[in-house]
Order: structure tokens, then C-alpha cells, then sequence
């Protein structure tokens, strides 16, 4: 009899907790539900807003990402309070869990840091070609924590935004036109005048080398090297031009040096040999 009293006073003292208790566990899941409800609502608001700005995709996807977690973690602390638990209590836990959680991922913090910067003052965008870490390729996709580029060999370079944000980028695209700098070397005995003017007619002729007023071609003597006087030919050309017009004016140019009797030579050393005769 005395366990069956024991059931009886337990029933009773947690049973009433219970009832007091439904309330709040009502209104919690009731603020849970309609929470949910209007975060999905501003969910499509944000996309709406953005689709009518037509903003940068990678910037659409972190911000509509940071508001919806944002908005998510909000409500869970409202929820958790409304169940009873003290509010400042739960700030201190969220803040020693978050302060274990950077230590741990300093890494990734620093990796998305440097996408958030990357996103805000845009260096460069997916489809540019740049060139950082010393790893040249065309922007695939901006994450939050790397960076994923197309090199030429159409590998996938993955660079963490930590330090991509940090080092110097050269982006190649955002100009639009690039100048190019071609050395030729010709041997001292070679005519430097008549060198000059084939390749400067060679760069004329061609269309997609740029003719506008302050991006004539040009031509000048750039180095007295140990083996060769070495030229250098000068051009502007658009981004899709520049490989077209550098690899024709390569072969053109030794084709037609060569042609004109001008040789291109390759290092070399005069050796000179002493004879000592006093023996």
C-alpha cells in the first residue's frame, strides 16, 4: 500500500507541473509554427526583391542564407524563453558554445570571413579570369568558403577565401582590353631597324590588334642581353583577341625574321684558352 501512496503523491505533484506546464509548451509550439510561417514568407520577399534588382547570384544566395538563419536562431531563442528558460542563462550558453566552436573552426571562420568580404567589395565575379595564389583560371562559383576556379587545363582550383582575401588578386577581365609585351631577341650582327619595322607591320595588319589613338602598337629596344639585342613588341588587344593575337604574332614573327635573314639566337659563351709556354 505504501508504494501504491508513493505512485499516488508522484501523479499528483508532476501531474499538476504538467497541466501548469501545457500552456507554455502550447504557446511555444504555436510560436514555432507561425515563426516558421512568416520566415518562409521573407523568404520569398528577399528572392522577389532580389530577382527584381537582378543582383549578383553569389550574393543572392549568401544574404538570402544569412536572413533565414539569422531569422531561424531568433526564433529559437524566443521559443526556448517562452518554455522557461531564463533568457540570459540561455545568451551565456550560446555564447560559450560559440566561443568552443571558433576556437575549434578558426579555419572555416577565417574562410568565411574572407567570402564575406569577397562578396561585399567584389574583386571579382564568377566568369572573370584572374590570377591569386598563383593558380590562373576563370571564376566557376563563389562560395561562402573557397573559391572554385577553371584553369586553362580545365582543372577545378579550389582557394580558400581566407586567404584569397588577404593576398593580391590580378583580375585580367575587368578592363576588358589587355596589353601585351612580346620579347624577340635578334642577334647583335642582325639589323635592329629592319627587325622593328616587320614586326610593327606584322602587329598593323592584324585587325584584332586595337589601332585607337594611345594604343598604336609599338616597337622598342628593350635589352643589350649577353646573347641577343632583345625587342620589344607592344599591343593592345580585347580579352577575346589577346591569346588569338599573341600566338599568331609568336610564329608570324619568327617566320618572318627568319625570312628576312634576321636569326634568333640562343645563349652562348665565346671561351677563350691561354697557353702558358714557360714551362
Amino acid at each position: 500500500m505504501e508504494k501504491f501512496n508513493d505512485v499516488d503523491y508522484y501523479i499528483e505533484k508532476y501531474g499538476q507541473k504538467l497541466i501548469d506546464f501545457l500552456p507554455d509548451l502550447v504557446l511555444a509550439l504555436l510560436m514555432l509554427f507561425i515563426g516558421l510561417w512568416v520566415i518562409g514568407i521573407i523568404k520569398k520577399l528577399v528572392a522577389k526583391f532580389f530577382k527584381r534588382k537582378d543582383y549578383d547570384t553569389t550574393l543572392e544566395k549568401f544574404i538570402a542564407s544569412l536572413i533565414n538563419w539569422s531569422l531561424k536562431i531568433v526564433l529559437f531563442v524566443l521559443v526556448i524563453t517562452q518554455l522557461g528558460v531564463e533568457s540570459a542563462s540561455l545568451i551565456a550558453i550560446i555564447g560559450a558554445a560559440g566561443l568552443a566552436i571558433g576556437l575549434a573552426l578558426q579555419g572555416s571562420l577565417s574562410n568565411f570571413a574572407g567570402g564575406v568580404l569577397i562578396l561585399l567589395l567584389r574583386p571579382f565575379k564568377v566568369g572573370d579570369f584572374i590570377k591569386a595564389q598563383s593558380v590562373e583560371g576563370t571564376v566557376k562559383e563563389i562560395s561562402i568558403f573557397n573559391t572554385k576556379l577553371l584553369t586553362f587545363g580545365n582543372q577545378e582550383a579550389i582557394l580558400p577565401n581566407g586567404k584569397l582575401s588577404n593576398e593580391t588578386i590580378i583580375n585580367f577581365t575587368t578592363e576588358g582590353i589587355r596589353r601585351e609585351n612580346i620579347i624577340f631577341g635578334i642577334s647583335y650582327d642582325s639589323s635592329v631597324e629592319t627587325a622593328k619595322n616587320i614586326l610593327l607591320e606584322l602587329a598593323n595588319e592584324q585587325e584584332i590588334i586595337m589601332k585607337e589613338e594611345g594604343k598604336m602598337p609599338m616597337i622598342v629596344m628593350a635589352e643589350l642581353a649577353d646573347s641577343s639585342v632583345n625587342l620589344s613588341l607592344r599591343y593592345w588587344a580585347t580579352n577575346e583577341n589577346f591569346w588569338n593575337a599573341r600566338w599568331y604574332t609568336l610564329e608570324e614573327g619568327k617566320k618572318r625574321l627568319e625570312a628576312a635573314g634576321i636569326s634568333i639566337p640562343f645563349p652562348q659563351r665565346d671561351i677563350h684558352l691561354y697557353q702558358n709556354n714557360n714551362n
